[in-house]
This record gives structure tokens, C-alpha cells and sequence, in this order.
């Protein structure tokens, strides 16, 4: 595979969040104009999201439910990320929220304990299309499904072609090691970091107060770096009830080796510039003044035309293999909806293939429904990218996005020190714990 800049079409973006770190795709609220309409429609479901680049999909989508359907029209509704979350309970305690809506999983527990959700077991139980188990996996709460996985996100290693082969990097063969003995990554980004002389990171009179290049983006970043690398140290970063488990030595290890990328031996980007800038390494990527970037699918829109030649490989392995974060935005039933009969039809359409091929179709992100994603491989086939990456990433291995009723609390308490920790203001081990205890507390624990 090989991609270049001869890219020009307009694609979508995958609306994704792991509370107080990365990844969250505002939208513009408001309702489309052209929403599939039948006159002789006897139910009226509305489906609320917080991306309108990913509605106009589901518009399509539903215009073939609604030619299935025609006692039943999907109103499909657009609020913004900003106020998504805050409105998401005032409307359930008040009655007005929508019929279907989009969750993800630090946010949906909560209402699913309340019994604000349509069980999906007894709605709709195993009889649907095949779903990407892992994802899936993330809506189920005390052996409950709870959401219909629509869209999702794992992890690869984007890379400069022309940089890696100056330097005589693999970037399909990396591998970190914090006891040093198996590791590949230190050196290859230590070769790929360059100062303004010229002089890379692995070379005397290197300056690393005027670096140009940076090898690669270790940073505050959950979803692409440190929870794999947590996962593939051994550790976890919650147990089975929710609670914060990873001031640990496999977390201590696998935490300070991503600091130490920064800190020590300083072939990725500062702290105080990725802190509070979740696009930072992307933009440094583009500039090609980053060689190797870990990251999800979403980051495809961003870099489809750059000036340069790109590539994917799978992500950079660990002592444990390539252990991969899933996240995915599910689809979930209003328990009070207002016709629940046509609620749970249309729930039935977003779990399906032919419900999602148009997501596929379009780019937005990888469907959760299986047969649906050759539809998004397709389509970046068509623009020279081969993503088949992202979707071998799940069969070698993966570990959940922050999950529990109050895991936004939890990361809301996490987030501060864990960017004190990569900034070196706050030693690991006492990072770690610190953090820990923090997020427990705030979650009940």
C-alpha cells in the first residue's frame, strides 16, 4: 500500500472520546432539512448524535429503512459535542430525549443502571448480523447489551515513508522494552530525531533544545499510546468492577518508559505542547517534522492530502505483543421512548450490515457491524490507503476504553496529574499512585 497526495475527497471524521485526554469531534447542533419523510408514516423515531458529517450517512441510511418501513420515519437530530453531555440527563429526567441516541462508554453505565436504556438482550437478543466482538464487549453491563456498536477505532503506526528509509528504520517491526533487552523503538526514534545542525539523537553534539524532527509521539494520549502500552506490560488500568488498578510495577515500568521517550531521551514532542493540544503531534506529522505517529483511523481525514508520501503499519509492539485500544460509539434505546415497538426496529436497522454500509461507504469510521466494513475498506482503497490495519488490530489483541457509571469522573481526576507526570513535574511511581487514588475516590471506591 501506498498513499500520496493525489487524495481530493472530502471525508468524515470518527467521533471519539476517552474522557480528559484526546480525540473529542465537535459538531454543529441543528436538524437536517432533508430527513427521510413518508406521509403515510404512522411512528416518528428520532435519533440523536453529536456529529452532522456522520448524519448525512445515517440520512441514507434510513432513507432504505424507511422504504422497508414506511409506518415508521427516523427524525435524525444533531447536538453539539459541547452541549451533548449536559443535555444527555436534563432531557431523560425531563422526558424529551431522543428515542435512540449515541453514547460511548465512560457515559453510558450510568443511565443503563437506572433503567433508562432498552435492554437489547430481550429486545433484539443474537438475532442480528455479527458485531465486532470487542466492541460490542464495551455496552455490555452485568451480562447486559446495552448498545448497538456503530462506529470504532483501534490503533496503528502511521510513518513517513521517505524518513524511515533514510534512517533505516522498519517501522512494521518495532518493539518497545522496558528492561532494554527486546527494544527497537528507542534507536529507531532516536535515528529519526534531528536537530537543526543535522545531528539525529543517537549522534554526539546532539541538540535537543533545537530539534526539527521528532522520532515519535509518546504523550498524554490514552487512546494511542499509554493504555496499550499499560496492557502490553502486564498491567490494567481498571478490574472488573470498575476501580483503578495501575500503580503498579508493570504500570510504574510502562509509564516510565513513555515519559522516558520524552524526558530522557527526548525524541518526541514536549509535554507542554501536546498537553493541551490532542492535535499537536498530528500537525508536527503533517509538517513532517514527526516521523512515526501512532494513532487511530479519524486521523485518515486529516492526512489525506498531505504533501508526502505516508504509509500504516501495525502498532508498535510490547513485551506482550500489539495489544490495541477499542473505543467505539454505540447506538442505544430510550427505555421510555414513545412507540417502543418502532424504536427497537430501528435499532434493529443500525445493527445490521445494510444499516451501516453507508457509514462504511462513506468513511466515517469502521463499522461495528461486520459484513459492513469491507465497505470502508473500499473506500480508502479508493484513496490509495490500505486500512486493513486498523481491522487486524482486534484480532491480535485488544484492551477496553475507560469503562464504569463514573469513569468520567475518574478520568477527570487522572487527567491534570497524568499531565504533570509526562511534563516530569511529578515522578511516576508517586504519579501513579497519586492518580489512582484520586479517580477511586471520585468514583465511590
Amino acid at each position: 500500500m501506498r498513499t500520496t497526495s493525489r487524495r481530493r475527497r472530502t471525508v468524515l471524521a470518527l467521533p471519539a472520546l476517552l474522557g480528559g485526554t484526546v480525540l473529542a469531534l465537535a459538531a454543529c447542533s441543528g436538524i437536517p432539512e432533508d430527513a427521510p419523510n413518508s406521509e403515510d408514516a404512522e411512528a416518528t423515531v428520532t435519533f440523536r448524535i453529536w456529529d452532522d458529517t456522520v448524519a448525512a450517512a445515517y440520512e441514507e441510511s434510513f432513507e432504505a429503512f424507511t422504504e422497508q418501513h414506511p409506518e415508521i420515519t427516523v427524525d435524525v437530530q444533531v447536538v453539539a459535542w459541547e452541549d451533548y453531555w449536559d443535555r444527555l440527563p436534563e432531557d431523560l429526567e425531563a422526558g424529551t430525549m431522543a428515542d435512540v441516541f449515541w453514547t460511548n462508554t465512560a457515559n453510558f453505565g450510568a443511565h443503563a443502571d437506572t433503567g433508562q436504556m432498552i435492554n437489547l438482550d430481550e429486545a433484539i437478543g443474537g438475532d442480528h448480523d455479527a458485531w465486532t466482538e470487542p466492541v460490542a464487549d464495551l455496552y455490555r453491563r452485568d451480562c447486559t447489551q446495552w448498545g448497538v456498536p456503530q462506529l470504532w477505532e483501534s490503533t496503528a503506526l502511521y510513518y513517513n515513508t521517505d524518513l524511515v528509509e533514510e534512517a533505516g528504520v522498519d517501522p512494521t517491526s518495532l518493539r518497545w522494552d522496558p528492561t532494554g533487552a527486546a527494544d527497537t523503538l528507542v534507536g529507531a526514534a532516536q535515528a529519526l530525531t534531528v536537530d537543526a545542525e543535522g545531528s539525529t539523537a543517537d549522534e554526539p553534539g546532539f541538540d535537543a533544545e533545537d530539534v526539527v524532527r521528532f522520532g515519535f509521539n509518546a504523550q498524554h494520549d490514552a487512546q494511542a499510546i499509554w493504555l496499550s502500552f499499560l496492557a502490553e506490560n502486564g498491567g490494567r488500568f481498571q478490574d472488573g468492577s470498575g476501580r483503578y488498578t495501575f500503580a503498579t510495577p508493570p504500570g510504574e515500568a510502562a509509564f516510565g518508559y513513555v515519559v522516558d521517550l520524552i524526558q530522557t531521551h527526548q525524541v518526541a514532542p514536549a509535554a507542554e505542547d501536546t498537553n493541551n493540544d490532542p492535535a499537536f503531534s498530528r500537525e508536527l506529522f503533517l509538517r513532517e517534522e514527526l516521523a512515526l505517529f501512532q494513532a487511530g483511523p479519524s486521523a485518515l481525514a486529516h492526512l489525506v492530502d498531505a504533501g508526502f508520501d505516508w504509509d500504516l503499519a501495525p502498532k508498535v509492539e510490547g513485551p506482550r505483543g500489539r495489544i490495541s485500544v477499542v473505543h467505539g460509539v454505540a447506538a442505544v434505546g430510550n427505555a421510555h421512548a414513545a412507540d417502543s415497538e418502532a424504536t427497537i426496529e430501528v435499532l434493529r436497522w443500525l445493527g445490521s450490515a445494510q444499516g451501516q454500509r453507508p457509514l462504511g461507504e462513506s468513511g466515517a469510521g469502521i463499522p461495528g457491524v461486520v459484513e459492513a466494513q469491507e465497505a470502508y475498506v473500499q473506500y480508502w482503497a479508493g484513496q490509495d490507503v490500505d486500512v486493513q490495519v486498523f481491522l487486524d488490530a482486534v484480532e491480535e489483541g485488544t484492551t477496553p476504553a475507560p469503562l464504569g457509571p463514573r469513569a468520567s469522573g475518574g478520568s477527570n481526576e487522572i487527567s491534570p496529574v497524568f499531565q504533570d507526570m509526562f511534563a516530569g513535574r511529578i515522578e511516576v511511581p508517586q504519579a501513579l499512585r497519586q492518580a489512582q487514588q484520586a479517580a477511586n475516590e471520585a468514583i465511590g471506591d
